[in-house]
């Protein structure tokens, strides 16, 4: 019965191997760049991001749908979903309804494993409120749930605990950083790669937190591809 639900839901489709998605870019050991994707030390990154004064006017969470039907709308998941099964380090069980259940997590943000989805967030790594003020504000509907499903890009979305994603908010790297030091270099990468892909900006205190993080993760490279 269980393979019976795994086929209904799309688990054979998702070909789960169990691989987290977000990989940390250093310059000795950065995953292979995609064709055609810009690759660039990190404090040079940073210094192609237009700085800008960000203004939240008009902002509402419900202007970046989300969840949708994710990478493949005939498997039933959603993209919350979809990112949970693809970041698992041991993989759930399915119910009723494509539940899941069980299964094991590593939350890189506190470095906590985690054996409940319930107790899990997917974060989007430049939160929407944060995209908004520095440039989404300006984009279509369809832009904006693009950019709050984001799975073509590994550093979008990430598997993180409920606690360390609702002490995250929307604040930006100038306020808040995980808890865990070691994960600095990978969050202010990712944070900056996604605000690449996106084109968007930052302001004044955010771009000199980022080049503070930048100095002292000299090594870490990242590499990104524009969104359609």
């Amino acid at each position: 019965m269980l393979r019976d639900q795994e086929q209904v839901c799309g688990i054979a489709a998702l070909s789960l191997a169990l691989t987290p998605l977000a990989l940390p870019a250093t310059a000795t050991a950065a995953p292979a760049a995609p064709a055609g994707a810009e690759v660039l030390n990190l404090a040079d990154a940073v210094g192609q991001i237009p700085v800008v004064d960000e203004s939240r006017a008009g902002y509402e969470r419900t202007k970046f749908k989300h969840w949708n039907t994710g990478l493949d709308a005939g498997d039933a998941y959603d993209t919350r979903n979809e990112v949970l099964l693809a970041e698992a380090t041991k993989a759930p069980t399915v119910a009723a309804g494509c539940k899941l259940s069980g299964g094991a997590w590593l939350s890189y943000y506190d470095g906590r494993e985690v054996n409940d989805p319930a107790k899990l967030d997917i974060d989007h790594m430049v939160p929407l409120a944060e995209a908004w003020d520095s440039g989404a504000s300006a984009w279509t509907a369809a832009r904006r749930e693009a950019y709050a499903n984001d799975q073509d890009a590994a550093t979008s979305l990430v598997t993180v605990t409920a606690r360390s994603n609702r002490s995250k908010s929307d604040q930006d790297p100038a306020e808040w950083m995980p808890p865990l030091p070691d994960a600095n270099c990978r969050y202010i990468s990712e944070w900056v790669v996604t605000k690449l892909r996106w084109g968007l900006a930052v302001d004044q205190g955010e771009a000199d937190a980022l080049k503070v993080y930048a100095e002292a993760c000299e090594t870490t490279v990242v590499h990104y591809t524009p969104a359609p």
